[in-house]
């Protein structure tokens, strides 16, 4: 057994609690690992209420997350490129959860961490920085190109505003006024998401811009999309049904070992900050949550285990 927190009915946080699982072995393709870390996301607290209960079915009780670093401590069949002691990062398994001292990984979603990453920031390379890197590959836009970031404050819009400018792309970062410093930090010019915004974006690109990236959804999706240049490309994680009849897209998430790798490459070598800004403990995980759930969490939020005298997950339980 293992410890592990998540949400015993649909609901709010009042749902949380901590609870033991039985975790079985690891099943063809898959691999155990010993948490180290485990990204927060804004998924996590909708899967929670019940307002993705049509695309991510899940068992009561659940354990929440679904992205984390940690040590492999078992193999399953057909798994040939890890072995146990590999310091690993990925996407948590279906029906697996990342908020608990160990959990189940597809070895296809799952990567090798370069010594040089942090177990936190190797933690939320699968859905924030994964994410940003994929919507940028479906963007497909050129060095001077101009893209428009809708929610440019947390961490996938953090991690796209670093990858596009990287790539020579202007970045036009819409975010409240607490979260300034964090779009221009990453060279980009910061939109306060004021009910101004549209007019600023207006005079900045008076020709359109090249390509909008939603994070918001709903009216400012529909007013970003009226400030494309024609033809450009518009994709939003936020609404992609919305998206689609504007003439856009959602993201294509590839979730691969090479996209994974790609991604840690970058952090290893300094070319993209994860931007975790806050840690905490696994007893804190619900406060975690709190704080990604508030809205006002700038960069990531990450939970972070110390196995300093753990029991080997890979064994059998009582």
């Amino acid at each position: 057994m293992v410890l592990a927190y998540g949400f015993t009915e649909y609901g709010g946080p009042q749902t949380q609690s901590f609870f033991d699982v039985s975790l079985p072995p690891p099943g063809a393709g898959q691999i155990v690992v010993s948490v180290r870390a485990a990204g927060v996301n804004p998924a996590d607290w909708k899967v929670r209420a019940g307002t993705r209960k049509d695309t991510v079915p899940v068992t009561l009780p659940a354990v929440l997350g679904r992205e984390v670093s940690g040590v492999v401590t078992s193999v399953g069949p057909r798994v040939t490129e890890f072995d146990v002691g590999d310091e690993v990062f990925g996407s948590t398994a279906t029906g697996f959860g990342g908020y608990t001292e160990a959990t189940v990984l597809n070895a296809s979603q799952s990567a090798h961490k370069p010594a040089a990453v942090s177990w936190a920031d190797a933690a939320v390379i699968p859905v924030a920085c994964g994410t940003a890197f994929d919507a940028l590959h479906d963007l497909d836009l050129a060095a001077g190109a101009t893209l428009l970031v809708l929610g440019a404050g947390g961490g996938v819009g953090t991690s796209t505003l670093t990858l596009a400018r990287a790539r020579g792309i202007t970045v036009l970062g819409v975010a409240s006024a607490a979260k300034q410093d964090a779009v221009e930090e990453t060279g980009s010019l910061w939109v306060d998401s004021g009910d101004l915004w549209a007019d600023a974006v207006a005079a900045l690109a008076p020709s359109g811009v090249d390509g909008v990236f939603d994070l918001v959804g709903g009216e400012p999706l529909q007013r970003a999309a009226s400030l494309r240049r024609p033809g450009a490309p518009l994709i939003s994680i936020a609404d992609s049904v919305a998206a689609t009849e504007l003439g856009g897209s959602g993201v294509e998430r590839r979730r691969t070992t090479a996209v994974f790798t790609a991604v840690a490459e970058l952090v290893a070598d300094g070319s993209l900050d994860p931007a975790v800004r806050q840690r905490f403990p696994f007893e804190q995980a619900g406060s975690a949550l709190a704080a990604v759930e508030s809205g006002h969490s700038a960069g990531k939020v990450v939970i972070e285990f110390d196995h300093a005298s753990e029991a080997d997950p890979s064994e059998p339980g009582d």
